[in-house]
């Protein structure tokens, strides 16, 4: 009988507070205390009460069992150990200290070429052409020196 007077007690406060916040025109703030006002009432109401004490006497327990059992204590250390383990791991992945193997291509990497090639200047456009003796430019002037060891090895 007196969780019952102690919860409508509650319930009938924050309905005052409730009240007095929608009265000033501050009604987001009155229908939350209406929202936590309806709380004790509706945990009477529904039994819930008991299933609260039972909770918190459970709580009590553990607690006092924390404090003298050492099983517990190491339950927690294990605990501890685990959660600074796996935090480890997530900050020195991010940080790339420790990478995966990876699959390595079999001809290796592409090699890197502009897109488009940078446009010539109309007097460079007009001047003749190389002399015949040489090669003409075929935009691979950077792989001389891959064609030439590919050359000494015969392939």
């Amino acid at each position: 009988m007196l969780s019952a007077a102690v919860s409508f007690a509650l319930t009938a406060a924050g309905l005052g507070v409730a009240g007095l916040r929608a009265h000033r025109r501050r009604f987001l703030s009155a229908t939350r205390w209406f929202a936590v006002a309806l709380l004790p009432a509706g945990l009477y109401l529904t039994g819930l009460f008991p299933v609260a004490r039972t909770i918190a006497d459970e709580f009590g327990t553990w607690a006092t069992e924390l404090v003298f059992d050492p099983r517990v204590w190491t339950g927690i250390v294990l605990l501890g150990i685990s959660v600074a383990l796996l935090l480890t791991t997530r900050f020195v992945g991010r940080r790339g200290a420790v990478e995966e193997p990876q699959a390595r291509p079999a001809a290796g990497r592409a090699p890197e070429r502009p897109a488009v090639e940078p446009a010539q200047p109309r007097a460079a456009q007009s001047a003749p052409k190389k002399a015949a003796g040489r090669k003409q430019d075929d935009g691979l002037g950077d792989f001389a020196d891959i064609e030439e060891i590919l050359r000494k090895r015969g392939i």
